[in-house]
């Protein structure tokens, strides 16, 4: 079997991938994310890695966060305790502790503090919750870990809306088109692009050391082991 490698775009996928691990990508489109996941017979674990937003005014872009549950409206997911120990072992992450998947990208600084009061979640992205919910329906282990690409103070320019693709390609068109429609977004587009950099810098870096089973103790190894 495989593990499952859940996460929203494609420059990640491009980062992700390994032998024995299958990533799925789900470009914003939580209905389309679970289709393709239901469409997995069977899996070894299940994880969702990327970039987050933070809600936790205390992270910063490039830290990271491994959860101890999934929030979200439907419900809240724990995560695998022994799969999550492995990944604080390697990781020592920045933020340890829930965090919220939602349907919604959350791009407003009051909307991320709301959300920060409301459940005292740490991160926000919008794969999470989808992958949860495969894993239970699986019953594999489930294991979330993401990477912060903005901080909860920062409002996010309306060109991230348009920026993503179905597949998670950059829809660099219809950023630029709503760019030439608001300029005064400029800055704040910039300011948003080094903080991915510095995030995919950090996705990179944790990847090797996660290595290529994401952290995932091999069941299979343990009897070797303990011999």
């Amino acid at each position: 079997m495989t593990i499952l490698a859940v996460t929203g775009l494609r420059r990640e996928a491009s980062i992700l991938r390994g032998t024995g691990l299958k990533v799925v990508v789900g470009g914003g489109r939580a209905a389309a994310l679970e289709a393709a996941l239901a469409r997995e017979a069977a899996a070894e674990g299940v994880v969702s890695i990327g970039l987050a937003g933070a809600l936790d005014p205390e992270l910063s872009p490039g830290d990271w966060v491994t959860a101890t549950a999934v929030l979200s409206e439907a419900g809240d997911h724990p995560t695998d305790p022994h799969w999550t120990a492995e990944i604080l072992g390697r990781l020592a992450p920045r933020g340890y502790g829930p965090i919220l998947g939602s349907d919604r990208m959350l791009v407003a600084a009051a909307d991320k503090k709301a959300a920060h009061l409301r459940c005292g979640a740490l991160a926000v992205d919008m794969e999470s919750h989808v992958a949860a919910r495969a894993a239970a329906r699986l019953q594999a282990p489930f294991a979330a870990i993401r990477v912060v690409s903005d901080s909860a103070g920062a409002d996010l320019p309306p060109a991230v809306l348009v920026g993503m693709k179905a597949d998670g390609g950059m829809a660099l068109g219809a950023v630029l088109l709503d760019l030439a429609r608001n300029p005064r977004q400029l800055p704040a587009l910039l300011r948003t692009g080094r903080d991915a950099e510095r995030a995919f810098r950090a996705l990179a870096d944790g990847r090797r050391l996660l290595g290529p089973r994401i952290g995932l103790p091999d069941l299979m190894q343990l009897p070797l082991d303990v011999g």
